[in-house]
């Protein structure tokens, strides 16, 4: 999995808040029991998505966030466990209500994805924000999609699912299996923009060194700050009821 920064997560929580399915917090608030839950965020850094759906659940709640960096944990609201979420050791959920995780599964292997859903089966499971390999960019450019099916080859690199995540995730959950969309919608000027088109270029280049991006990176870059740059990040929601 890779390695992200606090400063990345605080960066995108707000856009991530804006984005994730209010209709799936919805229906697993009203699958879920009064009262008390606990609630085991899996891959939760410094405990955001608990932040987002604690007040959309009902009655009291204990969460635990997992997640094998202890910086991020150390910022976390909660109760916090280090651990790696795709080897979870059997009675690590133990009474767990339902389990959740957010901008998390692009970025595993299938073996990964898969010893993350067995340690969740028969509990209710909503995994928000996975990208799906779409981008929108207002206004078009003739690069954009060959940028887009570089970066996209790049998230797949040494094994990841990358923007095959959602797909693989409903291929093995078991119940009533949801997916909403959760698209990012970035205007400019903004941090968050300007940060996440600097990664998207660089890693579209890094896989593909032969495309020809300066004069693109340039005018991106020059529209971004003059505000007249939009772009649609599209991600995916899943809600598994079992």
């Amino acid at each position: 999995m890779s390695v992200v920064s606090a400063e990345w997560l605080d960066l995108r929580e707000p856009a991530d808040a804006a984005a994730r399915s209010e209709e799936l917090a919805e229906r697993l608030a009203r699958h879920l029991p009064d009262g008390p839950l606990t609630i085991h965020d899996l891959g939760g850094g410094t405990g955001a998505m608990g932040r987002w759906l604690a007040p959309r659940l009902p009655g009291p709640q204990h969460w635990v966030v997992h997640d094998r960096d202890e910086a991020l944990l150390a910022l976390a609201d909660f109760e916090t466990r280090r651990s790696d979420i795709t080897r979870l050791a059997p009675g690590e959920l133990a009474g767990a209500s339902a389990v959740v995780a957010s901008a998390l599964l692009d970025m595993l292997t299938a073996d990964e994805l898969a010893g993350m859903l067995r340690a969740c089966s028969g509990l209710p499971t909503l995994i928000a924000m996975t990208v799906t390999g779409h981008v929108t960019f207002t206004p078009a450019d003739p690069l954009d999609t060959h940028l887009s099916a570089a970066f996209n080859v790049h998230q797949r690199r040494d094994g990841r699912l990358g923007p095959d995540a959602v797909a693989a995730a409903v291929d093995q959950l078991h119940g009533e299996v949801l997916v909403r969309p959760s698209p990012w919608h970035l205007e400019a000027p903004s941090g968050l923009m300007t940060t996440w088109l600097s990664g998207w270029m660089a890693a579209a280049c890094a896989q593909d060194p032969e495309l020809d991006a300066a004069d693109y990176r340039a005018r991106r870059l020059a529209q971004a700050a003059a505000g007249e740059l939009a772009v649609t990040v599209d991600h995916a929601d899943v809600l598994a009821l079992p």
